[in-house]
């Protein structure tokens, strides 16, 4: 079964590209909220993200990964397939 993977991003962010270059990579769908200058939606993210309001922020299956950072950190880790 594949993960429910979501992404928050911001269009022209180059860390929120980044990120969503290895899911494509990888073969991954994935559902991205595009928050370009929404605050209310932004507050939502936060609140998901235990108040990290930097983008992208991910998640799989509701679990919170972080930004590009960290899946990347996973994927170089070998750990980012097994949460797939």
């Amino acid at each position: 079964m594949a993960a429910n993977v979501e992404v928050y991003t911001w269009s022209t962010c180059p860390f929120c590209i980044q990120a969503k270059n290895l899911l494509n990579q990888k073969g991954v769908e994935f559902t991205e909220y595009c928050i370009d200058g929404n605050e209310a939606e932004r507050a939502k993210m936060s609140k998901r993200a235990n108040g990290r309001r930097s983008l992208p922020q991910i998640f799989i299956n509701d679990y919170h990964v972080g930004g590009c950072d960290d899946i990347h950190a996973l994927e170089s880790q070998g750990k980012l397939d097994a949460l797939l």
